[in-house]
């Protein structure tokens, strides 16, 4: 709920920031930085890798791998897709011919925004931000939708995971990574624990959300305390209104939670096709196992995309490989989980751009 609330106050923040070129300069200027201290990092790694032109890759065996990146995203906006049809039956402002074009940039954007944001906290009031803006949707029903696909998300991988470290413990043969991808989940669990509190529990969320709006009165980030309140008071009830909505409507949580298993599965097979279109001769169990795992055990980690922390840790998955190959390995499994979403990111808002110039010149 704190998470809605801040998208409440970034919605009107970038209402200024749009007005003042400067600062739209600035903030890219930001994106630019942060991704190209990523690049970095992750290059600095290089110095024991095999010069590109003696590595032999097989390259039909990238092609299973794109095509999981494809269909995962497609699914995922396909879950949009299914929640906004929902919400937008008794509204009349709502153009259904949209529905694809606006559920897919609100998962790209998310997408985007997760991975140039300390711990992914920019993909929600971005997507909150489009949607208001784009969807036809009530503001309610705008912020909801992007808070039930990202709790719906970590819902699919908690489904995942535990069953992976239950069976295939054995596999990982790594104690430490275990555990640590253990404590993990418990962060994958900590925002559904949040929402489902603000869901049905809204009387004991707005107090607390009072609070927060009281301290930051006194520390001069709110200006007007009771204007504050009251709107977030009126945010936190249609909120509650939209989620319910979206989970008493026939079989919404179940087909959400159900792409969202999709995606997470076609995500943690990525690297098995990559270790194979390199040489590698581990199984696709083996390997999806511990993809989960390591994508347990650095979700809590504060860097934009994990940086860092998900080169180190995904070593384990791409060990079988010779040192020399492991890097360029490692670079293409970044590419389909890092940098293709930062390449997407900019495309979208050109795209944007040039139909908003076409359409105020008519």
């Amino acid at each position: 709920m704190v998470k809605k609330y801040l998208a409440s106050e970034f919605d009107f923040k970038l209402k200024k920031i749009n007005k003042k070129p400067l600062l739209i300069v600035l903030f890219v200027l930001l994106n630019i930085g942060v991704i190209a201290a990523t690049a970095i990092a992750e290059l600095d790694r290089s110095k024991d890798a095999a010069e590109f032109s003696d590595v032999i890759i097989d390259w039909k065996l990238l092609l299973p791998a794109a095509l999981c990146f494809v269909a995962a995203i497609v699914i995922e906006i396909g879950k949009y897709v299914t929640m906004i049809k929902e919400m937008s039956k008794n509204h009349t402002k709502y153009n259904a011919k949209k529905t694809w074009k606006v559920a897919a940039r609100t998962v790209l954007l998310g997408k985007y925004y997760d991975n140039i944001t300390p711990a992914a906290v920019g993909g929600q009031p971005f997507q909150i931000y489009y949607m208001r803006k784009n969807s036809g949707l009530e503001k309610g029903d705008s912020t909801s939708i992007p808070v039930f696909g990202m709790i719906t998300g970590q819902i699919g991988f908690l489904i995942i995971a535990p069953l992976c470290f239950i069976f295939g413990a054995k596999l990982i043969n790594n104690t430490a990574l275990l555990m640590t991808a253990w404590f993990g989940l418990l962060f994958f669990a900590f925002w559904p624990a949040v929402v489902a509190c603000a869901t049905f529990l809204p009387k004991q969320t707005t107090t607390i959300i009072k609070w927060i709006v009281k301290f930051l009165a006194k520390i001069k980030i709110v200006k007007n305390q009771d204007l504050a309140v009251k709107k977030t008071e009126t945010e936190i009830n249609g909120y509650v209104k939209s989620v319910k909505a979206i989970i008493k409507a026939p079989k919404i949580p179940f087909l959400t939670v159900f792409y969202s298993i999709c995606f997470n599965i076609l995500i943690a097979s990525i690297p098995f096709f990559v270790l194979k279109a390199f040489g590698g001769d581990a199984g696709y169990w083996t390997c999806f196992v511990t993809t989960i795992a390591v994508m347990a055990a650095v979700y809590f980690i504060p860097t934009p995309g994990n940086a860092g922390a998900a080169e180190g840790t995904f070593f384990l998955v791409f060990s079988a490989l010779s040192t020399g190959y492991v890097f360029w390995a490692m670079l293409v499994w970044r590419f389909f989980s890092y940098y293709i979403y930062i390449i997407m990111g900019p495309i979208i808002y050109s795209r944007m751009h040039f139909e908003n110039k076409k359409k105020r010149n008519g």
